[in-house]
């Protein structure tokens, strides 16, 4: 009869677990120590023992009983502990899709689908845009004219990023656009802002989070054949006022407002429409915008639109040259010369067909912005990065090469070497991250969470790349001048690192809090069973949800505390190259540990864990360094595996999964439970932690390949604006680099004959001639060597004024 009743146990345990390895798993811990202790027990006790577990278990393996006493009390405390989420962060929370990042918080990549997922390749017309029209453009600017002389693009300039269709690149073909992919769009934003931040803040804008988009997604037939048209043609300028004094990172809480009313509209009387007040700061291309894209709250007081009140937030695209409608301002953020300023208005009457989408689109404003910049946000700043990072790259360690301290290239010292490596591996990671990434938009996704994880770490790994780049240039870095590449870079990171969101509030509440309820394969699903307001299905919903968290839970704990001891060998892994195979393992070792981490926080801290902020921003470092890690591997088997480029790939994937490993061990040691803390470390860490950041021999190597020529260095800056000008600064520091090079065995035949006593000449352009007339060198020697010697200065020199020309601009 006992016997029966085990057996009846483990049934059930299978059943509740569907037969997976946790009812297995299950069945052996109740089976094997019941068996053990049966001889010890009298027969009565054993089979009150049977009984108690049979009813256990069967209340867990049947599922009206386990919904009445298990899951309908678990829902009640789960809906009290729920944290208050407010409209607009619900919509921030619905808004865009979930895409690789699902399957990284699910803790068991399938490394073969991202491996599949197409390479990012442009059109035949895309390239043929990006090699003619781009490379023009930024031919023809020149930074230090644009920031010093004019703050301002010239107006030839502005003509041509007009008549060539800079401004419609996403505007579909039939509206007069190039309709280019978001891949060829990061291309040309990476081009340009290799060149010119201004320049590339001015492309950008219209193409991102603005009216174009907008109408796109949302407008009506009427809105798109209106304005789509002179967008693309540059007739229209757009910019779109969402941030107010009073209203920054929460912009919910914006204080502008529209009341639904009627009015006088170009000599009409009585139409209906709205009075909108607004004051909004920060905006971008304001001062000389056609078309202003403007959010704001609708009210509603005397119902002539239905019985609603308060009509939530609201977009509306309104004419600058509409009355009331103030522009013209404008703010200087860091020495950038792009167009922002402040745009006002008080009662300006506008009619209800302003509104982007028409009356249908009332109270949608947020939900329609935050999807949009799912995918704009996806685009422009991590491409306006990675522009700039290509730039620090080339020219750090071209300089690096070329500049001689101590009869030494600089780019030699082991301290210099540091720092040129972390310019090289942030920027190929940097690079991966936003290839991958746009051709996900280019896949119809709306990435959310990535967007917020290549946002963030793009600018910021900028801002180290732009660091170590200034480091290593030394005084050449930090002298303005029309020579000078690389201090507009240095001032106008922080702009990057602000806007869209700025990188703290991005870091500690976005990236996890919205991937925790977006990307988690079981939270969203409970949290929607308890908002809903059906009791029978609330229960029913949230029963599958939580049955499926435990087993998910259980899973990554296991999986965590063995790959933690094999260190992720032996996980099977669909790809060609030991290299990636090895590095996916160790990734999905890491992924779950993750998921098991972010688990645990959300069940201990529950609605408190979005007030701990640093155990957030910690959980989403780790996600994201799981994304730019896949991404890297993504890249380098999308090149071919090439080998010259392993020094990269090392050095990034070593460094990011360091990174992961810290993130982890800060959760670990901060986290409130300490109970819960010391249970995790001994799941996630079983043997410590074993891994270290990149070595100096792999610093070495990275700093070797950017200080040398050729195909690992091209395809680092590959998509960068390279002028073949030698009175370029840049161009000229590529030619002496080259010519550097070349000429050392010349150089060597002179310094031997100075060692000699053979050449007698201090001053080297002298000396030159000296090994010349005296047979050391040859005649074309010679002149290689002046040329040299040309260059080198002039990549050395720094530029210096008169002080009248250091005057205030006028």
């Amino acid at each position: 009869m006992e016997v029966l009743m085990l057996v009846l146990v483990v049934i059930l345990l299978l059943a509740f677990f569907r037969s997976s390895i946790w009812g297995w798993l299950l069945a052996m811990i109740v089976f094997v120590p019941v068996i053990a202790i049966q001889s010890r027990l009298s027969s009565d006790v054993f089979q009150l023992l049977i009984v108690a577990l049979v009813l256990f278990v069967a209340i867990l393996g049947l599922p009206a009983l386990r919904r009445l006493l298990v899951s309908g009390p678990i829902l009640k405390i789960f809906r009290k502990i729920l944290p208050q989420v407010s409209q607009t962060e619900q919509e921030a929370l619905d808004a865009g899709t979930v895409w690789w990042d699902g399957d990284l918080f699910g803790g068991n990549p399938d490394w073969h689908k991202l491996l599949s997922y197409p390479k990012a390749t442009l059109t035949p017309e895309e390239q043929a845009f990006l090699d003619n029209e781009t490379d023009t453009l930024c031919s023809m600017l020149d930074d230090w004219d644009i920031t010093h002389v004019r703050q301002d693009l010239p107006p030839h300039v502005w003509q041509f990023i007009k008549d060539k269709g800079f401004f419609g690149m996403i505007v579909p073909k039939r509206y007069g656009g190039l309709e280019f992919s978001a891949q060829m769009h990061s291309a040309v934003v990476t081009k340009v802002a290799s060149r010119s931040g201004t320049a590339a803040v001015t492309v950008m804008v219209p193409n991102s989070l603005g009216p174009a988009e907008l109408l796109l997604h949302y407008g009506t037939v009427a809105q798109k054949e209106k304005y789509l048209r002179g967008l693309a043609q540059g007739k229209e300028v757009p910019c779109f006022a969402l941030t107010g004094p009073f209203a920054g990172s929460d912009a919910g809480a914006i204080p502008d407002y529209g009341i639904v009313c009627r009015g006088e509209f170009e000599g009409k009387p009585d139409v209906l429409g709205l009075r909108v007040t607004w004051e909004k700061r920060y905006i971008t291309l304001a001062p000389v915008a056609t078309l202003l894209g403007l959010a704001f709250k609708l009210y509603d007081p005397e119902h002539l639109l239905g019985s609603e009140t308060e009509r939530g937030i609201t977009l509306a695209l309104i004419p600058t040259d509409t009355p009331g409608v103030n522009v013209g301002r404008r703010h200087f953020p860091l020495n950038s010369a792009f167009q922002n300023g402040p745009t006002s208005g008080k009662d300006v009457f506008i009619p209800l067909d302003y509104i982007i989408g028409g009356q249908e689109r009332i109270g949608q404003g947020w939900r329609m912005l935050m999807e949009c910049l799912a995918a704009g946000r996806s685009i422009s700043l991590p491409a306006s990065a990675t522009g700039g990072c290509k730039t620090a790259a080339r020219t750090c360690g071209a300089y690096g090469r070329v500049r001689k301290q101590f009869k030494m290239p600089v780019g030699k010292f082991e301290g210099v070497e540091e720092a040129m490596a972390r310019v090289g591996g942030n920027l190929y990671m940097m690079d991966a991250a936003r290839k991958l990434t746009a051709q996900a938009v280019d896949m119809g996704e709306k990435p959310s969470v990535i967007s917020a994880i290549v946002k963030y770490h793009c600018t910021e790994r900028g801002r180290i790349v732009i660091n170590d780049a200034m480091d290593v240039h030394g005084g050449k870095g930090i002298c303005m001048g029309p020579d000078n590449y690389l201090a507009r870079f240095y001032q106008q990171t922080p702009i990057g690192i602000t806007v869209e969101g700025a990188n703290i509030l991005t870091r500690s509440m976005i990236i996890f809090g919205q991937g925790a309820i977006r990307s988690h394969p079981y939270v969203l699903k409970e949290i929607q069973a308890a908002h809903d307001a059906d009791a029978k299905r609330a229960v029913h919903n949230f029963d599958s949800a939580l049955l499926g968290h435990i087993s998910f839970s259980l899973s990554n704990a296991a999986r965590a505390l063995i790959f933690g001891i094999t260190g992720g060998h032996g996980i099977p892994v669909h790809a060609d190259d030991a290299v990636v195979r090895r590095y996916c393992q160790q990734l999905t070792r890491y992924a779950s540990a993750f998921a098991l981490a972010a688990d645990v926080s959300m069940l201990v801290l529950g609605g408190s864990l979005k007030r701990h902020e640093k155990i957030s921003a910690r959980l989403g470092d780790v996600l994201s360094q799981l994304y730019l890690c896949s991404a890297t591997l993504k890249r380098f088997q999308d090149e071919g595996h090439q080998q010259d480029d392993l020094p990269l790939l090392h050095w990034s994937m070593q460094d990011a999964l360091y990174r992961t490993q810290q993130a982890l061990d800060g959760v670990l040691h901060n986290f409130p439970s300490r109970l819960a803390a010391l249970i995790l470390r001994g799941l996630i860490f079983p043997l410590g932690r074993c891994l270290a950041p990149p070595s100096d021999e792999l610093g070495h190597q990275v700093s070797t390949l950017m200080m040398q020529p050729g195909a690992a260095r091209d395809r680092l800056t590959a998509g960068m604006f390279l002028p073949s000008d030698e009175n370029d600064a840049v161009g000229a520091l590529d030619a002496a680099l080259h010519s550097t090079l070349s000429n050392e065995p010349l150089q060597a035949k002179i310094d031997a004959a100075r060692k000699s006593g053979q050449l007698k000449t201090l001053d080297e352009l002298e000396r030159i001639s000296e090994a010349r007339n005296k047979g050391v060198i040859g005649v074309n020697d010679a002149l290689l060597l002046e040329r040299d010697y040309a260059l080198r200065r002039k990549v050395i020199m720094v530029d210096d004024f008169a002080p009248e020309q250091l005057a205030a601009a006028h």
